[in-house]
């Protein structure tokens, strides 16, 4: 299945965590502080990285920000005993797609691990870069449902509540036809924004998003008569 790297300075629980997820059909790899953790992300390659924020020599946000720099699809769990809300925020604002505190239950952490891969699979969101690759290739667009934000290539995409909905939406049904209804009743489900938008204003939405994705190989294709399709067309 997927190759995991762990980064956690408790011994008892990196070993405990290793054992899990091999027995769950992970390949699973694993780094005692930051240091010998950016050593593996440079030297190797990964599907997903469980990432604790207390480490010695080479903290965890730090670890994560330089990762983002070069790797802005590859999907991070922070599990960390930090719980405050401030914490959450900070960890999320540097680029963890999901964050988890310590006690916790083992069978909610492999329900995580399993959502992230599973969101980071999505043609839509591109092909986790490889070391070898990190520089390069597809432009990776990354949701935070949490916040929520999106970033492609590692850059924030400058979305307002509308435009985010619609991505998200449109990712959520990657490759699949989006009807114009669906996009209406996902919007009078979002707060903030007073009163319907007419279908005819849908248009203006989508062009903005286009605009917004520019430079990246992902596309909105207009179904005639349907709806819209998010697609991810080869460089």
């Amino acid at each position: 299945m997927a190759h995991l790297l762990i980064v956690e300075d408790d011994e008892l629980l990196r070993d405990a965590l290793s054992a899990q997820l091999m027995q769950a059909g992970h390949r699973i790899s694993t780094a005692e502080d930051g240091e010998a953790a950016l050593r593996l992300l440079h030297s190797d390659s990964f599907d997903g990285v469980v990432l604790d924020l207390g480490l010695p020599k080479v903290d965890g946000l730090t670890v994560l920000r330089q990762l983002r720099q070069r790797m802005p699809a590859l999907p991070v769990l922070i599990l960390t005993a930090r719980d405050g809300v401030e914490d959450r925020v900070e960890g999320l604002n540097a680029g963890a797609d999901d964050y988890l505190t310590k006690p916790f239950n083992l069978d909610e952490l492999r329900a995580r691990l399993q959502s992230m891969l599973r969101r980071a699979s999505l043609p839509a969101f591109g092909a986790v870069a490889s070391p070898s690759a990190m520089d390069g290739g597809t432009a990776a667009l990354r949701l935070d449902p949490v916040l929520p934000r999106a970033w492609l290539d590692g850059e924030p995409i400058d979305l307002t509540q509308r435009e985010w909905a619609l991505l998200d939406l449109l990712v959520r049904h990657s490759g699949q036809v989006v009807s114009r209804e669906d996009v209406l009743t996902a919007w009078q489900s979002e707060p903030g924004e007073a009163g319907g938008v007419a279908s005819n204003a849908l248009e203006v939405y989508v062009h903005r998003l286009r605009r917004k994705l520019a430079g990246s190989t992902l596309n909105i294709r207009n179904i005639r008569g349907l709806g819209y399709m998010l697609e991810s067309a080869s460089p």
